[in-house]
């Protein structure tokens, strides 16, 4: 069926639906015919796929053949051995990579859009996913459009449809069927598609398509969303890379001198085998991954919900936070303090006195309703809310008002007129209100005596107030289509209402955290220059006197030059539009700023595309905004902002910590092996002891590090560099000088215990280097605190993790059949002391190295 060119009775025939929408067995009859209103994504690989990927790393296929030569040269056991740690490695890959894949599907599922619909003659808010032919939708500025729609009315209403058809001008949308059965997509004014965005005015639509039915769907065929690598996780894959190619170099070398030395060449070939394997660390780009997935999950907790992954490694970075302020910084519980009227006001309205003339513009040009199912309370935006009820509130009123003006046409409000306009029935004739911006109103109003009107606003506005200012006008005949110019022009000045939005307790503190942690906080809003000072001077935002305040008419003449001049001593832009958000954004960005922006409207994208982290609202926040940013602010509030910053940091803190752990036990590992036929001693270690090595070391331990808690003094020093390489902040360096250290007292017994004699000396080398990479692990916990003073039972899982590990190599020390699998002998107590004490060494030489660094700060 041609939906443009059917008029609206014959679709509703066609679809069995009707104005009211559908009952809900109806809906679950359609959505069992018809299935989720969704794009089919690319089918997910199996579990066992999954499981089989996990053998699919050069380093491990190596491993795998490894295995084999062993049990051709007759050595079972060993081989045995080697593929039992294979699987076990893979199970624990499995588990990390499934796990991985469950939280960011959580995340996706969170962030999925809504949409309302008329249902069971009620209006309800459902997940666009949900929809299904027949049902009736509500749209709205800001709103994204869920399925395939028959415009059925159309107020202002346009579409912007760059993302089917290609062209960024919003389409004006009617409700009038076609003539052109052929007419392009383009062309069809009645029509809305999926994934397009409402930029402006208001209507509904009924469900013509959804899923792969819909226009996007046949384009699109199918659509799978990968979730972009982090930076880290790029450097990461790229080290490892070139980390194989040392690797390999010196296993070739470590091969040679062993032919030379005339040892066994299968033992070398699975020693230098084992070795690779073991030092590389091919599996962190995956660990990171998880880190950030379970990070991401656990800022959910917190109110923010992350959108895109990468979002939670660069949060650290953020160095700039340019935030609004209604419902950001303040409690979003708008209320009316005064009102004020001129001496003068020549429109004479039929029924209405001078006094009352501003609560019937208070009362009737609004789009908030009552909320039948909430105890009547009204919903909608918060100002209009609050203008309403004021209005409501006042002797003057009357609640007639109501049903004896009803509307006839509407303007919506848009950010760039700062205006909205309504037309109402009156006797006769037709009433037109418009309320918005003082600026605004003034241009429209031809008799306004300006200079009382602007002062009484300045007064309003020093106290903190928003002011917000009324005009009318009566006309004889309606407009055919509503038409801004006829009326947004010759009107009559009505009042002002000042209004007061109280600041969130938490968000002075969380601004106080932000200057402490090195981060500048800017106020961007639309309200009043006077007003927004007041606030960002009471929030601790304005505080010296090179802070300055701009309004968005002195930005727009200020030449790029002179921004880039300015923009470090402006702390508060006021009256602003969206694009001049855009402006600050890449301002800032010139400077080298990491910059956090904050937005809820559909002209906001941009400047939330651009930023480094484009931050939504989730209360007020539209689809629009949420589809652009990287990160959703769940309550809407300023301190989740400063909550996710910290809790990036500590990620990122907690991914370093990792980092230093696994290539400093593998530099010590690779170090161990090569230097010990250099200087003269056997090979220290099997292949077996290697891989066992590899294995408990990296996983648990490793992994219990990324749940580290948040380091006292996180917020109290400035943002990362996102630039910095891996080895930035001294970590190259503690590679080196704890992986040196490790080997060099591992080797030093190794030459100690053979020189005695001691029959036993295999067994402690491979005891020493497992117990120094365990003592590693604890006291990687920070880089400068000391291990007492943070508590040793403070990180439990880490504790376990080392606990569990260090009974696993007592037991392969003395249970016999381990004896034999792992070609160790039992210990005496003397010699497993010693092993203990010099294992500790590692432990108190990086203690040592945090009371350098503390000192070092100090002085």
């Amino acid at each position: 069926m041609n939906w443009h060119t059917s008029t609206s009775d014959a679709v509703f025939k066609e679809l069995q639906s009707n104005s009211d929408g559908l009952p809900a067995d109806e809906v679950a009859k359609r959505i069992q015919q018809y299935g989720p209103n969704q794009l089919q994504e690319k089918k997910k690989r199996p579990v066992w796929l999954l499981f089989a990927m996990q053998f699919k790393d050069v380093m491990i296929l190596i491993l795998m053949v490894a295995a084999i030569v062993s049990g051709i040269a007759g050595d079972l056991k060993d081989a045995i051995v080697i593929l039992i740690i294979i699987i076990i490695n893979a199970i624990v890959g499995f588990v990390q990579e499934f796990r991985a894949e469950k939280a960011i599907d959580a995340l996706k599922q969170l962030s999925a859009a809504m949409v309302r619909v008329r249902r069971n003659k009620g209006v309800t808010q459902i997940p666009a996913v949900e929809l299904v032919p027949g049902d009736v939708v509500l749209l709205e500025a800001g709103d994204m459009v869920g399925a395939d729609l028959r415009i059925l009315e159309a107020h202002a209403l346009k579409i912007e449809e760059a993302s089917l058809t290609g062209e960024s001008q919003a389409v004006d949308k009617s409700s009038q069927p076609l003539a052109d059965n052929d007419a392009p997509l383009g062309d069809r004014t009645n029509m809305a598609y999926k994934s397009t965005l409402v930029t402006a005015g208001n209507g509904t639509g009924v469900v013509v398509a959804t899923g792969m039915e819909t226009e996007i769907g046949k384009i699109a065929g199918m659509l799978q969303e990968k979730e972009p690598t982090t930076p880290l996780q790029q450097r990461l894959a790229d080290f490892s890379k070139k980390l194989s190619f040392v690797v390999l170099a010196i296993c070739l070398v470590l091969y040679g001198i062993g032919m030379l030395r005339g040892q066994d060449p299968l033992t070398m070939l699975l020693t230098t085998i084992s070795l690779a394997v073991a030092a590389i660390p091919e599996a962190l780009p995956a660990v990171i991954t998880i880190a950030l997935a379970l990070g991401a999950k656990k800022l959910v907790r917190k109110n923010a919900l992350i959108r895109k992954l990468p979002a939670v490694e660069t949060l650290g970075s953020v160095t700039y936070i340019c935030t609004d302020k209604t419902g950001t910084l303040t409690q979003n519980q708008m209320t009316v303090q005064e009102i004020w009227q001129p001496g003068q006001f020549d429109l004479a309205i039929p029924g209405i006195s001078k006094e009352q003339a501003l609560l019937l513009a208070m009362s009737l040009n609004h789009d908030s309703q009552e909320d039948h199912t909430d105890n009547n309370k009204r919903k909608g935006d918060p100002t209009e809310v609050a203008l309403v009820e004021y209005a409501f509130q006042q002797k003057g009123y009357d609640n007639k008002w109501q049903q004896a003006y009803p509307r006839e046409q509407e303007l919506p409000f848009d950010s760039d007129r700062k205006m909205m306009t309504t037309v109402h029935t009156i006797n006769d004739q037709f009433l037109v209100i418009t309320k918005g911006a003082l600026e605004s109103i003034l241009k429209i109003c031809n008799t306004a005596d300006q200079q009382p009107i602007t002062e009484q606003s300045n007064k309003l506005a020093e106290t903190g107030q928003r002011v917000i200012a009324y005009s009318c006008k009566l006309i004889k005949q309606l407009p055919k289509e509503t038409d801004q110019k006829t009326l947004e022009s010759e009107q009559y000045f009505c009042g002002l209402a000042g209004m007061i939005d109280p600041p969130r307790p938490e968000a002075r503190q969380a601004i106080a955290a932000c200057r402490t942690a090195g981060i500048v906080p800017v106020l961007i809003t639309g309200d009043h220059p006077a007003t927004a000072s007041a606030i960002a001077r009471d929030m601790g935002i304005l505080q010296s006197k090179d802070d300055r305040t701009v309004t968005g008419a002195e930005l727009a003449k200020f030449s790029d030059e002179d921004l880039d001049n300015n923009i470090t001593h402006i702390k508060v832009y006021a009256r602003v539009s969206p694009q001049q958000k855009l402006r600050i954004v890449k301002a800032l960005q010139k400077k080298d700023q990491f910059v956090a922006m904050t937005g809820d409207g559909v002209n906001d994208a941009p400047a939330l595309k651009r930023a480094n982290i484009g931050v939504a609202m989730g209360i007020t926040g539209t689809d629009v905004s949420k589809e652009a940013a990287d990160m959703i602010l769940l309550d809407d509030n300023f301190a989740t902002i400063v909550k996710a910053v910290e809790e990036g940091r500590r990620i990122y803190d907690n991914i370093r910590k990792f980092i230093r752990y696994v290539l400093a036990c593998n530099f010590a590992e690779i170090l161990t092996i090569f230097m010990a036929p250099v200087v003269g001693l056997p090979i220290p270690l099997l292949p077996i002891h290697i891989l066992w090595i590899n294995l408990v070391t990296d996983s648990l331990p490793g992994l219990a590090l990324a749940g580290e808690k948040a380091d006292t003094k996180i917020m109290q020093r400035p943002p990362r560099n996102p630039g910095e390489g891996i080895f930035a902040q001294g970590l190259g360096f503690y590679t080196i000088w704890v992986g040196v250290l490790m080997a060099t007292v591992t080797l030093i017994m190794q030459a100690w215990a053979i020189h005695i004699g001691d029959a036993h000396w295999q067994t402690m080398v491979f005891t020493v280097l497992c117990f120094s990479q365990m003592a590693q692990a604890l006291v990687s916990r920070s880089e400068y605190e000391f291990i007492y003073r943070m508590g040793i039972f403070t990180n439990r899982p880490l504790i376990g993790a080392i606990a569990l590990t260090s009974l696993l190599q007592i037991a392969i020390i003395y249970l016999p059949f381990l004896n034999k699998i792992f070609n160790t002998a039992p210990l005496t107590l003397t010699e497993l002391g010693f092993c203990v004490l010099v294992s500790a060494i590692t432990f108190h030489a990086v203690e040592l190295e945090k009371f350098i660094k503390r000192r070092s700060v100090k002085a």
